[in-house]
């Protein structure tokens, strides 16, 4: 293992009525972070990939970026084994299946490898901090807002009209983007109760971007007269609009939005296909779960409502895992969750200030 000596000093001050006992934070410099995307190659993963490494520069820390081309969980089990005979301190994984990858990330805690997640998380038991874009409420009603907003933009009444939507993402076992369908969902059915989800079972394209054209133009294909579709993956967004300006439709024609980089579809907006998109910040994301993970692995000791520092960053708030899973359980220490500030929208008018 490469774990560091700790040197935080313990503290104590003397207060009224008695003494206050506390620790200095250790340092998390030396610390080594082993960073799992659900596959490599993709735009929102490198983009994450390059604010952690520009931020653990800063920090002093190594972070091993470790991935696999194909988005699956056995994929990933290969990858978190390769990380506990590397000897990492931590490990900082977005899981593709919490379920399938469960086992090894528990091997990697018995080895004693500090787990954290970002983006998609695992099961709650089998990590210690998860670092989230947002409650799965707040990333449902992006989603559907985002649609409401291009929709009306080219002249439909989301109010009133009989509109048919369906999803298409990357699969059901994926942890973030299914609970954001499922609010998602649960959002249109009190909002918009005219509205008709015309695929219930919902398209999936396992974030393989030849697939995500391939599930595309089945789409179209299938429901010629679809009016919106969601595609809460960054591997699904672009495959999604390529098969729509394959087919020749504009954004006129068919409405089409969800969440990927900025960079991943820019052409797209140019060429007329969509109005807008959304995201976060993949690259403090990236960076923030890295931190988290050394700051752990280094011997800090959190609870909820706890503040972390992250330098460069700025504060965060440790909040209980049921912020972003309905009835999940937090242990007493060193787990539960951490949200990212702030998500933003993209479009004609501001999709060229951002560049990841």
């Amino acid at each position: 293992m490469m774990k560091k000596v700790l040197a935080g000093m313990l503290a104590t001050a003397m207060v009224a009525g008695g003494a206050m006992t506390c620790f200095a934070s250790e340092s998390v410099e030396g610390m080594t972070v082993a960073f799992i995307p659900k596959l490599t190659g993709n735009a929102f993963f490198e983009s994450a990939n390059d604010g952690a490494q520009e931020y653990a520069e800063k920090w002093g820390i190594t972070v091993e970026y470790m991935g696999n081309s194909v988005a699956g969980a056995a994929e990933q089990v290969e990858v978190i084994h390769q990380a506990i005979n590397t000897g990492v301190d931590a490990i900082c994984i977005s899981t593709v299946d919490a379920a399938g990858v469960s086992d090894a990330l528990k091997e990697a805690a018995d080895a004693g490898i500090t787990v954290c997640t970002w983006d998609s998380d695992a099961n709650v038991e089998d990590r210690a901090l998860m670092v989230s874009q947002g409650t799965p409420e707040v990333l449902g009603k992006m989603l559907v807002d985002m649609g409401v907003d291009a929709l009306t933009k080219r002249g439909k009444d989301p109010a009133a009209d009989a509109i048919k939507y369906c999803w298409h993402y990357s699969q059901a076992t994926v942890t973030d983007q299914n609970s954001w369908q499922v609010a998602g969902e649960a959002y249109i059915k009190e909002t918009y109760p005219n509205w008709e989800n015309v695929a219930p079972e919902n398209y999936y394209s396992e974030q393989d971007s030849e697939k995500a054209v391939t599930v595309g133009a089945a789409v179209l294909a299938d429901h010629a007269d679809v009016d919106l579709i969601i595609c809460n993956d960054s591997t699904a967004l672009p495959g999604q609009l390529q098969a729509a300006q394959n087919a020749g439709l504009t954004k006129d024609d068919i409405t089409i939005t969800g969440f990927a980089s900025p960079n991943s579809i820019k052409e797209y907006c140019k060429a007329g296909v969509l109005y807008e998109w959304g995201l976060w910040d993949c690259k403090i994301q990236g960076a923030m779960g890295c931190y988290v993970a050394a700051y752990l692995a280094a011997g800090n000791e959190v609870a909820v409502g706890d503040t972390i520092s992250i330098p460069e960053i700025g504060d965060v708030t440790v909040e209980a895992n049921d912020s972003i899973a309905e009835g999940a359980a937090t242990a007493d220490t060193n787990n539960g969750v951490v949200l990212l500030p702030e998500r933003a929208i993209f479009d004609e008018t501001n999709m060229d200030n951002y560049n990841f």
